[in-house]
């Protein structure tokens, strides 16, 4: 006997953390939440015996305990069983997965990786997290704008301020000088804060409503992760004023606007790392990790970065605790801000044999919200988060894991010379893998947190660190809006870098941070603008934002083949099924005959397939991105963890 595809298939048990399955996202210590498992008529086959119990098991302290779950009336029909179950949040962390009793071995397991007929490790458990306080709803429905300030747009005032002494000008128009003496970190395009605001029409106008800045903090460098201090905006930026200006323009157009924090590290010209240096009896050289012959620790070694020691209760005092400190001032009327993203979260805390990250991370966010009740904390993240992303800290991470990564592996040109000679900071070229195995990657990794901090979880196609997506898959535009297909019909949060909507070009980080190519004085946009492209990410965008399905909706992957890929975002109320294929495919049958409603479904975008009775026949003559909608019956919807509907001792298993 051999397990089922665990995760594949709409004949699969299925539960996950969205709200069609969890009846409440934010409980507290104590409270009660109620979940509930569907398992379709075809979870058995015939002459195969039912599924006729079902039970939760969580644990309790660290100990397991069983929940028996019973028949949701309101909510079976004979082609469906759910099963209710009503859990208690003891700890903050309640960590649980699914039992039925009977089918072809007698049992089977269901957890976030899919289903199992053996037992399973805990490490794929749904989680529900106990929070303090409630979690901030705006970032579900959010579509991210990353800016990296230097080169995205720069005003007429930026020509009257002087050039940094570190700095080597640039024109607007000049290539980004790589391998140079004055390539990288020094080359200097004068883009400012000002020149953003002057551009929030372009952004708003695609639908974007959260732009995310790299460091506005002074530092010797154009990325600015080398902050000398943490007390006033970069002047070359425009200061302090540019920034109200901006967050102010930004919030009259329902933009929000997050800033970009380094806890990790500062740079070797930072007021504090100067103190410490200089007096060895300074608070400030607790700040830091020195030896006894005064090396100190540094980020990857790299000298101009040392690296932050969160033991000193003085330095997250300044941090976290003091109103005008870094976290919490910027997020008050000095700055406006929304909230954080933390750049090598990772490492945040972590230094040999210490290891604060989990203090450090709880206090950021907990400096945050007291600032900021609704203030948005996400963490740069590159790898696998399973045991750092536990709830209680960064509300979620930049998924490269979890997307990234796999989408790259899908969607990567095998023959392209303008191919990353890296992955993403692997010693291999990106390989190319079919959809079962990406659709497998992107189970493993986002099965292995919780739900809630997997839909605040940036999902992200590249960023101002990487290769760009245009690059990536050869220079293809149709896969270009394949990828972008994924980021906005995928759970998460979409964040977009600044110019892949229009098709921007790069072979790794530095190459991407080109300057955005702006419309001529005459309004015409030339060739580095892809107009095709653009009005492809105004459609997604709009698409996501008209769809509660596709905004918070669960994930069902229904069908994953070399090619294809399909799978269904469900909320109360509504459902999407989606369809990308990195090229043309033969038809692919799917029955749907346990998707309610969708008789009634309207294709918005792209192949969304022929459906005839109960059969959805897709195809694809070459890359597509096809999205059906449909309205769902509204039965069971969220109740605050009251039971939905009267047990039934009969139906079907």
């Amino acid at each position: 006997m051999t397990g089922p595809n665990p995760g594949v298939g709409l004949d699969r048990p299925h539960h996950d953390g969205s709200a069609l399955y969890v009846s409440t996202e934010t409980p507290r210590l104590g409270d009660r939440v109620t979940v509930w498992l569907r398992v379709p008529a075809g979870a058995t086959r015939p002459g195969e015996a039912p599924y006729a119990a079902a039970y939760v098991r969580l644990l309790h302290d660290g100990e397991p305990r069983f929940v028996a779950a019973v028949r949701d009336v309101e909510r079976s029909s004979e082609r469906e069983t759910w099963w209710r179950a009503e859990l208690e949040c003891r700890n903050r962390v309640t960590s649980y997965r699914w039992l039925l009793s009977g089918g072809p071995v007698g049992w089977l397991w269901v957890n976030g990786a899919g289903v199992h007929y053996r037992d399973v490790p805990d490490g794929a458990n749904f989680r529900i997290v106990a929070a303090d306080s409630p979690l901030p709803e705006w970032h579900l429905d959010a579509v991210v704008y990353q800016i990296f300030p230097d080169r995205f747009a720069r005003s007429a005032a930026a020509d009257q301020r002087p050039t940094p002494g570190w700095a080597v000008p640039a024109a607007w128009t000049d290539p980004v000088e790589i391998g140079s003496p004055s390539a990288g970190s020094r080359q200097f395009f004068g883009g400012d804060l000002d020149g953003i605001t002057e551009h929030l029409d372009h952004i708003a106008a695609l639908g974007f409503d959260v732009v995310y800045l790299t460091p506005f903090f002074p530092g010797r460098s154009n990325h600015r992760y080398d902050a000398h201090t943490f007390d006033e905006v970069d002047p070359v930026l425009g200061g302090d004023e540019a920034l109200r200006r901006l967050t102010d323009a930004a919030h009259a157009r329902g933009i929000r606007v997050l800033g970009d924090f380094t806890s990790n590290h500062t740079g070797v010209t930072h007021e504090w790392f100067v103190a410490a240096r200089a007096d060895e009896q300074a608070p400030e050289r607790a700040f830091y990790f020195f030896d006894a012959d005064g090396r100190y620790a540094a980020w990857l070694d790299v000298p101009t970065l040392p690296k932050l020691d969160h033991g000193s209760p003085e330095l997250r005092r300044r941090l976290f605790d003091d109103p005008r400190g870094v976290v919490k001032r910027w997020l008050g009327p000095d700055g406006g801000l929304d909230g954080w993203r933390i750049d090598v979260a990772n490492m945040t805390g972590r230094h040999r044999g210490d290891d604060l990250y989990h203090e450090v991370a709880r206090e950021l966010r907990a400096a945050s919200v007291a600032a900021n009740p609704q203030a948005l904390i996400v963490a740069e993240h590159c790898h696998d988060t399973s045991t750092d992303l536990t709830g209680d800290g960064w509300h979620g991470v930049m998924n490269y894991a979890g997307f990234t990564r796999p989408v790259w592996t899908w969607l990567t040109s095998a023959d392209n010379p303008d191919a990353p000679s890296d992955f993403l900071g692997q010693p291999v070229r990106v390989p190319r893998l079919p959809g079962e195995l990406v659709a497998d990657a992107m189970l493993d990794f986002t099965s292995r947190i919780p739900w809630s901090s997997l839909v605040r979880s940036f999902t992200l196609l590249g960023s101002h660190d990487t290769s760009r997506i245009r690059t990536l898959v050869g220079g293809d535009p149709a896969l270009v809006q394949v990828a972008a297909g994924l980021l906005f019909t995928m759970p998460g949060t979409p964040m977009v870098t600044y110019g892949d909507e229009v098709g921007m070009p790069g072979r790794f980080g530095e190459d991407g941070r080109r300057p955005m190519p702006w419309p001529a004085g005459d309004g015409t946009h030339g060739d580095g603008w892809d107009e095709g492209l653009l009005a492809a990410y105004g459609e997604l965008v709009a698409l996501r934002r008209g769809s509660v399905a596709l905004r918070r909706g669960g994930l069902r992957w229904v069908y994953a083949a070399a090619d294809a890929l399909v799978y269904l975002r469900e909320a109360q109320g509504e459902a999407a099924l989606v369809h990308v294929a990195r090229r043309g495919h033969g038809p692919v049958s799917i029955d749907v005959s346990d998707l309610p409603g969708i008789a009634d479904s309207r294709v918005v975008k792209g192949g969304g397939g022929a459906l005839e009775a109960f059969t959805l026949r897709l195809t694809a003559a070459g890359p597509t991105v096809g999205i059906r909608i449909w309205q769902t019956p509204k039965s069971g919807a969220r109740h605050n963890g009251q039971s939905a509907g009267a047990e039934d001792q009969g139906g079907r298993g």
